[in-house]
This record gives structure tokens, sequence and C-alpha cells, in this order.
């Protein structure tokens, strides 16, 4: 398919859903596009979206614009430095905002009091590509402390509710690993460890899940299998998935939408099942970053 041509921002963020849309590089917005499998109004919200560090260096985010919708999973894709992982924790208030708004879940990050930034995390599972699992713990107490956040006093001795490991166990099936709950977290394989980080976001009954490289460390057939359950649950549980990616042909068959950043700003956004390689060559400095 040949590259689409360059073309002006709508001023609303959403772009034609006929084609998907390359933005000129220095651009301050980019486009939104939903997929056929998002409803209802955006539960995240990004508008102008500027992030630096300090004010002696450059901006890591420049003009970002965002919008996701409930049961779509959304690449966000980009070589190493592109500003993905920062736009995952400006989200999530780890990285301070700058300039521009983001709503995430009803809250409004950019304003948010430190005191109110657990109750934002609360309503956002996240995976990582370490797993960030405690490696000593049982499989199913590391997907119970996804729930510590409600459980009070509870502790990682055990004593969580009864509802909440029978919930557990049902998320663990759900992954495929039930089989495991009982064994030490540290015994299983890489991509064994990342269904249950998985199986432990959604223990949050999360609003929103953020994937940040969660394949980075996994084989190939591990990278489509874990792409393709968070893909399934974002669907069936019709909670939007954004997951930061760099190979992109799992971007093109794993998710509904993808955002192409390069030094910080959006350079290209539209349906996966309209790019392909060439339209997407934009968002990289040469083509072995896109292997």
């Amino acid at each position: 398919m040949a590259a689409p041509a360059l073309a002006p921002m709508p001023r609303d963020g959403v772009s034609p859903a006929t084609a998907p849309t390359v933005v000129a590089a220095r651009a301050p917005t980019s486009a939104a596009v939903s997929s056929s499998s998002a409803t209802g109004t955006a539960l995240a919200r990004v508008r102008g979206l500027q992030v630096r560090y300090s004010a002696d260096e450059p901006l890591v985010l420049d003009g970002v614009d965002l919008d996701l919708f409930r049961g779509e999973t959304v690449a966000l894709l980009g070589s190493s430095g592109s500003g993905k992982s920062t736009l995952m924790k400006a989200l999530t208030g780890f990285a301070l905002i700058t300039g521009g708004t983001a709503e995430v879940a009803g809250f409004d990050v950019a304003g948010l009091p430190q005191r109110r930034m657990r109750a934002l995390r609360a309503q956002v599972g996240q995976v990582f590509q370490q797993f960030n699992l405690v490696g000593r713990l049982s499989v199913l107490t590391n997907v119970l402390t996804g729930s510590l956040h409600r459980a009070g006093t509870a502790n990682l001795l055990g004593t969580f509710r009864s509802a909440d490991r029978a919930r557990a166990l049902e998320l663990l099936d759900r992954v495929g690993i039930a089989h495991k709950a009982g064994a030490e977290a540290r015994s299983l394989s890489g991509g064994q460890q990342q269904r249950v980080a998985i199986a432990r976001a959604l223990m949050q009954d999360p609003r929103l899940i953020l994937a940040d490289e969660p394949v980075a460390s996994l084989d190939p057939r591990m990278s489509h299998t874990v792409l393709g359950l968070l893909r399934s649950i974002a669907r069936e549980e019709q909670i939007p998935v954004l997951v930061s990616l760099h190979v992109l042909p799992l971007a093109l068959e794993h998710t509904d939408r993808i955002i192409g950043l390069r030094h910080g700003e959006v350079v290209v956004s539209g349906k996966a099942s309209d790019l392909d390689a060439e339209s997407l060559s934009p968002v990289y400095d040469t083509e072995e970053e896109a292997e």
C-alpha cells in the first residue's frame, strides 16, 4: 500500500476513518482514530501533551494527542527514545506533565494533587517488560497483590478475603495458568510470568491497561501468545489496552489502532488494518529499527 499523503490534522483530534494520518514533522497535534471494536466515550483523552524532565532539557513529549476507547487495543509504536515509556508514565502521574491535558478514568492527571494519585493508579492496570513479580511468593499470592488497594489490612502472608482468592484463581484460569497457582513465581518461564502479571493487573478491576514493552523479553512464539491474550481481554472485558512496542509486525497483527511516535511527536495515527510497513516508515530513523 502506498504511503498516504501528508494531511493537516482536524481541530477536534479525530481523523477520517477511511485512511490513516501521517503527521508532518513538528506538527503540534495527532489524529485519534477509533477502531471497529471501540465503543462509547474515551476512557483516556490526551490533548497537546508535553513532558520535559528539566528546564534545561528538550521536550520528551511534544504535542501528543491520544484517545483510548473501551474494547480496543492500541499500539504505541516507536524506536528507543521516542517517548513511549514517558507517555505511559504521564498517564499515571509518574512523569510530570509540562503542558497540555490528560484525562484518565475520570481524573485530570495534570491537575491531580499527589494525595489523589493512588486513586488514579488503582484504576489503571500495568504490565511491565520485567514482570515485577515477587519471585519467592506463590503465583496466586502475586495475583492477589493486585487487590491490595482495596484489601485494608490484608498482607502478603495470605490473609486475603476468600472472595479475592476465588477471583484470583478465576483470573489465573483466564490467562491459562491456573495449574501453577501454588508454584513460586520464580520457577515459571518468562511467558508464564507475564501471564501472571496480566492476571495481577486484572485483579485491580482496572478501567484501562497500560502494557509497557510486555513482550520485549519473550521469544517470538510467546510474544504472539501474550499480545493475543491482551487483545482478547480488551474485547471481552471492554477494557482499553495501550501497549508499547518497537516491532512493527507485532503491532500490525495484534492491535486495532497504531500511534507512531518519533522524537516525542506523533507522526502516524490510524487503524492497523489501513497501515503497512511503508506507511509506518516515518516512525523509524532507519529501516533496521522496524525489524
